[in-house]
């Protein structure tokens, strides 16, 4: 065994400008609102896509799965 320290590396920091920073969060936001939309609010009847169904029964079990009920 060598008795030499191994050589460390210091981890640079990722540094985001503001703007682009804003832009990220704004786009996670909206991103978070629709899928909680569309797992637990849309439920067909007040579905923003009329009386299409698809949406609904895609997501169904992860209703169940995560506690928002459905019937």
């Amino acid at each position: 065994m060598s008795s030499m320290p191994h050589p460390t590396t210091a981890a640079t920091p990722l540094v985001i400008p503001g703007s682009r920073a804003v832009l990220w969060l704004a786009g996670a936001a909206l991103f978070a609102i629709a899928l909680y939309y569309f797992i637990g609010v849309d439920q067909g009847a007040v579905s923003v896509f009329g009386s299409d169904t698809h949406v609904h029964e895609f997501v169904h079990d992860a209703r169940h799965f995560l506690g928002f009920p459905c019937h």
